[in-house]
Formats: C-alpha cells, sequence, structure tokens
C-alpha cells in the first residue's frame, strides 16, 4: 500500500503494518475479526492507545496504517484500497474527496492548532519566544522543516499559517522568505515524518501540530490565536488565507481556505468488517474514548459532530451519551 511510512522515533510504540494488538492473547482471530484503521499519522498515537483498549476488549484483530490525509483519500480513490475507519486530519478532505463515493457521512471528533516545534538541540533555542520567532528562523544557519502541501494537511496549513503570519505581524515578504528557508529538501511527507529529524538534530524547528508535539514532549512556541488555526472564533480571519494543493488526479487541484483545525472520521460505504467498525468508532467517540483521546494529548471535542447520513445507531447513540 502505497501510503506506508517508515515508523520515526517518535511512533515506536506505533504500528504501521498488520499486527494483532497487545492485550489480544491470540485469540483476535476466533473472536471478534479484524479491523483495518487509516490514520493521520499526526494522531497516530491517540488512535493507537484507542484501538489496543478496544482490541484487548473485543479480542480483534488491528490493522493500522499511517499516512498523509490527502494521500489517504487518493488510496481510497484511485487504488480502491477501502479500510473499516479512516480517520483525517482535516474534516474538509471528506466532502472535497470521500463523500459520496465512499461515505455518506463522517463525524468532526477532535482539534488542534499549529505550533513551531523545536529541542534543546536547536540552534537559538534558549532565545525563541512566541514574539521573535519570525526573526530568529530568519537568522544563519537555521533548519526549518515542513510537510509536503499536497499529501498532509498540515503541510498547507503550515503554508496557511505563514501567510497568516505575515499579515498579523505586518512583515511584508515573510511567507515568501520562510518558504526559501523551508526548501524541497527540508520537505517530509507528512508531519510525523519530521519530528525523527527534529530529534536527531537535522532540522532546528518544524511547524508542527500542539498535540503531537506534547505527546512527543517537544519543545514548541504558541503561536496567536490569529493565525494558529486553532480557535473557531478567529474563523473570519483565517479565511483569508488559501492555498492550491494536488486534488483528486495528477492533472487537478484543490483550493484550500484557512479554518479551524478539526480532525473527521468515518466507516466508509464499503468498509470489509462494518459491524466491528461500528463497534470501535462508537467505543472512540464515548465519553470513554474521548477520554482516553485527551489522556493521549488529543483535544477531542466534548461533543463529537455527524455530517451527512446512514451513520450506525450505535455512533449515533455515542456521540449523544454524557
Amino acid at each position: 500500500m502505497r501510503m506506508l511510512f517508515a515508523v520515526p522515533l517518535l511512533l515506536a510504540g506505533v504500528a504501521s503494518c498488520s499486527k494483532p494488538a497487545a492485550g489480544s492473547g491470540g485469540r483476535a482471530g476466533r473472536g471478534g475479526g479484524t479491523i483495518v484503521v487509516y490514520t493521520a499519522a499526526s494522531v497516530a498515537i491517540p488512535i493507537r492507545a484507542a484501538l489496543d483498549t478496544f482490541a484487548a476488549r473485543e479480542h480483534v484483530t488491528v490493522e493500522q496504517e499511517n499516512g498523509g490525509s490527502l494521500d489517504i483519500a487518493r488510496t481510497m480513490t484511485e487504488l480502491r484500497e477501502i479500510p473499516d475507519v479512516v480517520v483525517l486530519a482535516d474534516y474538509d478532505v471528506f466532502p472535497k474527496l470521500l463523500v459520496p463515493e465512499h461515505a455518506t457521512w463522517y463525524a468532526d471528533f477532535a482539534r488542534n492548532r499549529m505550533v513551531l516545534a523545536f529541542t534543546d538541540k536547536s540552534k537559538f533555542a534558549s532565545q525563541v519566544d512566541s514574539t521573535n520567532w519570525p526573526e530568529i528562523l530568519e537568522r544563519p544557519g537555521v533548519q526549518l522543516g515542513r510537510a509536503n502541501p499536497d499529501l498532509d494537511p498540515n503541510g498547507y496549513r503550515t503554508l496557511l499559517t505563514l501567510q497568516l503570519a505575515e499579515r498579523y505581524y505586518k512583515l511584508p515578504g515573510l511567507y515568501d522568505r520562510l518558504m526559501q528557508l523551508s526548501p524541497a529538501k527540508n520537505v517530509r511527507p507528512r508531519e510525523a515524518d519530521l519530528v525523527g529529524v527534529l530529534q536527531a538534530g537535522e532540522f532546528d524547528y518544524i511547524w508542527s501540530y500542539e498535540s503531537l508535539a506534547q505527546a512527543t514532549k517537544l519543545r514548541y512556541i504558541t503561536l496567536p490565536a490569529a493565525i494558529d488555526l486553532g480557535t473557531p472564533a478567529d474563523t473570519a480571519l483565517y479565511a483569508q488565507a488559501t492555498v492550491r494543493v494536488a486534488g483528486k488526479t495528477p492533472n487537478d487541484t484543490l483550493t484550500i481556505t484557512g479554518q479551524p483545525i478539526v480532525y473527521a472520521l468515518s466507516i466508509p460505504t464499503s468498509a470489509p468488517h462494518p459491524a466491528v467498525a461500528a463497534r470501535f468508532v462508537a467505543f472512540l467517540l464515548s465519553p470513554e474514548g474521548r477520554a482516553l483521546m485527551h489522556a493521549t494529548k488529543l483535544d477531542a471535542l466534548d461533543t463529537p459532530v455527524i455530517i451527512g447520513s446512514g451513520e450506525p445507531a450505535s455512533v449515533r447513540a455515542a456521540v449523544a451519551a454524557r
């Protein structure tokens, strides 16, 4: 499958290949069957924690594949490789690429914000803060990493954040200068791929999500709400930024408009194991599942929001539970 990625240091405990989840005790095949989950790499850690808990209870075999959300969607549309559950870092990928052919509904279930992550080894780590980071990044020798905007929402959200930062700080040309400081050699397919490179000291700073920076114990700069894509009240501000990325085919493009970061999931209409998929999604969106996501640093919505129709009754009941 083309969207598999090599597990970097931060995800050493997260499977990206087929295997029984911890706690299944070898009974998975005789018990609840199999569940195949395609997961945005930035949320692989909390989703894996939920899968392990679910699998231990229901004795199912877990197959978790982690990748960039756009690449996951194209794997479904182009290669016709369909999972039981698909979890994406941008809810808007569903209506743009997957609805109605591959899904009739999706559920918004978590939110995030953009941050600038670094380590103690990063150049000027003792000096950088939330007010001077644009100047720090432009200092000689600083290596800045970013994700591929054609594969990963973090990549295009980085571009949106930089556009908004140029306006917010009133620094004409900031976007172009920072793009020059993160050329093609500093681009990785997915945000999660950047973390291991940062930890190894090859990059000084990377554009990341707050949840992933927290989960991997990176240091990070919190950006102003007006540019971090994390505050619903600033939706109108975010919408002032737009980028174009690859679309459904090599000859297609999609226009992405800035908006608050929201994660979403669904069970595809042709999921191979729909019953176990419904049980897992109901668990993940239940109060217990949301608490587990919070414990693994993901800001789960207090009340998930279902868009569309045709979701299983158990999923609808889990969303309504308090």
